[in-house]
């Protein structure tokens, strides 16, 4: 069963509560901004051909604050129910950064993926705590989060690591 969590977010009644429920509500707290790769916002590849595709959430995100979305796409700023406004970034990580920075008012601002884009953040040493949550799934195909990612010589250790109900949580931060 997904967490209570999950559950909120997708507009699904019910959820469990436990461990790992705990771990996915407090990855909500404390972040004043988010920055997303474009393939974390939706399926689209190349130029957007017209703004009819608002994300995976419909409505209401469950962001309620502003997202940065990495792209080499412009759009216009999509402003959604709950307080999410999506920006899409042209100009780079960088921009992204800085953007989200300022609108995070001293907050935190979350990397929520893909792969490519915490990639880009972890070797610009932009993350200082990483949250993985370790679960017996086969998915398959796909990116390498760590592929040439020397993890305790960008000073991370891990600090935390916690058995949930259906994964195991480690916490990471660049000591």
């Amino acid at each position: 069963m997904e967490t209570a969590v999950f559950a909120e977010m997708h507009h699904l009644a019910d959820g469990s509560q436990g461990v790992d429920n705990a771990f996915a509500a407090q990855s909500f707290e404390n972040v004043g901004a988010w920055i997303l790769g474009r393939n974390m916002f939706g399926p689209i590849r190349g130029s957007w051909e017209d703004d009819s595709w608002k994300g995976w959430w419909g409505e209401e995100p469950p962001y309620h604050v502003p997202v940065f979305v990495l792209t080499h796409y412009g759009r216009a700023a999509l402003q959604m129910k709950g307080g999410t406004t999506f920006y899409f970034v042209t100009n780079g990580l960088e921009s992204a950064l800085k953007q989200a920075r300022d609108a995070a008012e001293r907050r935190d601002v979350r990397i929520g993926g893909g792969v490519s884009t915490i990639r880009q953040n972890l070797t610009a040493g932009q993350i200082n705590e990483m949250h993985l949550a370790i679960s017996p799934v086969l998915l398959g195909e796909g990116e390498n989060l760590f592929t040439g990612i020397n993890l305790p010589k960008l000073g991370f250790k891990p600090v935390q690591t916690t058995a949930g109900e259906r994964a195991t949580h480690v916490i990471l931060k660049r000591v």
